[in-house]
């Protein structure tokens, strides 16, 4: 160990000092999240002290045998110091900007033996909050997800869609590579959730084509097949699939009285899904359990159920007599609504392959429960991650037959290049990965914020230019849907996810709350023909984990065009609204301004003259919003110091005349 001043060596068993060496520096402060780095390989120690310097000793005498230079490492962790083929590595790879260059040294002398650069262009973040890792055949370091880099060819192969959780990293074992839970916002609509263990691509991966009726005896015809029965009529008040409608809207042209009472209560068990209720039954699926309910709307009376190969976690979909659902046994299912009986089983998973997740065994290729169904065409998504096991396969179906209409292969090759999918990763984005329940306008069927034609081939996703903050910005550019980056089902409340009636998504610590600046955003949303209606944070105080208070409100559908940003970090912004005159009589005004005050009075805007405008301005430290009607001069003032330090203040003039003033949110 070091003991501040050099490399100490201890008798296990008495404790006594066998050696000590001649001094070994380290940085001068040991901040919480740094460590010194010391290993122990054969009868040498080497140790990085994370001041530029790393060290090689004798372990039998503490004799210095060299002392070379160290590269930037980590990122708010130790730094690496590994050994791997005989050699000691470590590399050029704290910061974006840093050139990746490895060296590694004989571990003896300290000379460099090999050197080489990365041979992939992509963009480089900076690493991971945690050390690389090494095995006897890569080093796993993880600038952007995870990179295994074979040492012995120079060659880096990047996977940006994993990584592991802050501090304690991935941890390469028994032949897998272990990638434990994180709270990272980068690339959120294709990096992997949950504690998950990754094996090596099977020689056995290849792609699924379905074909014909059935998929190539995929299909499975049951007693029901071809007898649903009449089509039930259709009522105003049925909530046939999961958010009511293919746009998932959440809303129906009902009225609901404001005096609500219990009429029944039916005990299931479990963990339940959300309802569906059409032609007066009622279907929920009790997630854990596999199985689907059927009740009676009138009384709550269990009219039938059906148990599936695998979870169901989300209700089916009402069609024409049918009742169709998906499984994580990788299967859709169809079963006539009177009685439960299968009409046919469509396994959409392209084998029979399994694993363990989340506690219980499932295919490689789990469906969702709801399916989207628009006119007489079922769509469904199978598969984990566009880069996993062959990728996920998108189906078109007929309701009626389980006929293959079409598969889609959404896997990590680019169908417009045939280069990988990760050459499009632009700053941290890049295209949609993850599996969602699907949704549609009535002209595309959506997937996240990926878009698909009605005949099931991908729109790619339009490039984001150098700046996010301004591409993210313009939401009303794209395909408005209702989507959440991190999925549907998300219940998670993760405070870097959340609902958008829009069309874009940027991910990343600086870039993830702007969606919500520019479109409507909350945890939950409700669309209607006019407006959207939402539980969630007010739009000016997206930023950062504070304030995380919630509100109520409703808005327009059509997103107006919002002043856009810079995207440099640390940058000042001064937000305010284009209006057609500066008198505020009787109108709504919010101005919200992010500084640095180095003093403690000025103006930090002024829009109007003498008669008519308003100011926001600095007076013995505290921010003061000052508004002019008709000469008349009207303020409200904050009590709270902001001077020294960056701060976003948010004044706000309602249509009755009250002003208020928010710093930080509060």
């Amino acid at each position: 160990f070091h003991d501040g001043k050099g490399i100490v060596r201890l008798d296990g068993r008495t404790g006594e000092v066998i050696w000590r060496s001649e001094p070994v520096s380290l940085r001068s402060s040991i901040p919480v999240n740094f460590g010194p780095n010391l290993v122990l390989y054969e009868d040498l120690v080497l140790f990085s002290g994370g001041d530029r310097k790393m060290w090689g000793l004798s372990a039998k005498t503490g004799k210095i045998l060299w002392e070379g230079p160290h590269p930037r490492s980590g990122h708010n962790s130790q730094e690496d110091l590994m050994i791997a083929g005989g050699l000691a590595w470590s590399g050029a790879i704290a910061a974006g900007r840093d050139s990746g260059l490895f060296m590694g040294r004989d571990p003896r002398t300290g000379e460099v033996k090999v050197s080489f650069l990365p041979d992939v262009k992509t963009y480089w973040f900076h690493h991971r909050c945690y050390r690389s890792k090494a095995t006897d055949r890569f080093l796993l370091t993880s600038r952007t997800g995870v990179e295994f880099i074979d040492f012995r060819k120079k060659h880096w192969e990047i996977n940006h869609w994993v990584r592991g959780g802050c501090i304690y990293g991935i941890m390469p074992c028994n032949g897998l590579l272990y990638a434990p839970p994180h709270d990272c916002s980068c690339y959120a609509q294709a990096k992997l959730y949950g504690f998950c263990a990754l094996a090596a691509e099977g020689k056995d991966r290849k792609k699924s084509s379905g074909s014909g009726e059935g998929g190539g005896g995929r299909l499975i015809r049951g007693p029901a097949y071809g007898s649903a029965g009449e089509e039930a009529p259709v009522s105003p008040g049925d909530w046939p699939t999961y958010r009511h409608d293919p746009e998932r809207s959440g809303a129906a042209s009902v009225t609901v009285p404001a005096e609500l009472r219990k009429v029944w209560e039916s005990r299931l068990g479990g963990r339940l899904t959300s309802p569906v209720l059409a032609a007066g039954r009622l279907f929920t699926a009790t997630i854990e359990d596999h199985t689907l309910h059927a009740l009676s709307a009138r009384d709550g009376k269990e009219a039938w159920s059906f148990t599936a190969g695998g979870r169901i976690d989300s209700p089916p979909t009402i069609h024409d007599g049918l009742v169709l659902f998906g499984a994580a046994d990788g299967r859709l299912y169809c079963l006539r609504a009177s009685d439960g009986k299968p009409a046919w089983i469509f396994r959409a998973a392209p084998r029979e392959r399994r694993m363990v997740s989340f506690d219980q065994v499932e295919s490689l290729w789990p469906l969702h429960g709801s399916p989207l169904v628009l006119g007489d065409t079922v769509y469904c998504v199978a598969g984990r991650s566009a880069f996993l096991d062959g990728g996920l396969r998108l189906f078109r179906l007929e309701a009626a037959t389980g006929k293959v209409l079409s598969e889609t292969v959404i896997d990590d090759v680019d169908p417009r290049t045939g280069a990988n999918l990760q050459v499009n990763v632009r700053i941290l984005n890049m295209p949609v990965a993850l599996p969602d329940v699907l949704s549609s306008d009535g002209k595309f069927v959506f997937m996240r914020t990926q878009a698909f034609r009605l005949d099931g081939s991908r729109l790619p996703l339009p490039e984001t230019p150098p700046d996010p903050a301004r591409w993210v910005a313009e939401q009303g550019k794209g395909r408005v849907h209702l989507f959440c980056p991190t999925g549907f089902l998300d219940g998670s409340w993760f405070h870097r996810g959340y609902w958008v009636f829009g069309s874009r998504w940027s991910s990343g610590a600086g870039f993830y709350w702007r969606a919500g600046r520019y479109a409507p955003a909350g945890r939950i949303l409700v669309c209607d023909e006019k407006r959207v209606y939402g539980y969630g944070r007010m739009p000016q105080y997206f930023q950062w984990t504070t304030p995380l208070n919630y509100h109520l409100f409703a808005t327009k559908r059509e997103i107006p065009q919002a002043p856009v940003p810079s995207g440099r970090r640390g940058a000042g912004a001064v937000l305010v609204p284009k209006t057609g005159s500066l008198n505020p009589a009787g109108k709504a005004l919010t101005v919200t301004v992010r500084f640095r005050a180095q003093s403690g009075s000025g103006t930090l805007l002024a829009r109007g003259a003498g008669v008519n405008g308003y100011a926001l301005v600095l007076r013995k430290g505290r921010p003061r919003f000052v508004v002019r009607e008709a000469r008349k001069v009207y303020s409200v003032g904050a009590k709270k110091l902001v001077t020294g330090r960056w701060t976003m203040v948010t004044a706000v003039l309602d249509r009755k005349g009250r002003l208020r003033i928010f710093v930080d949110g509060k």
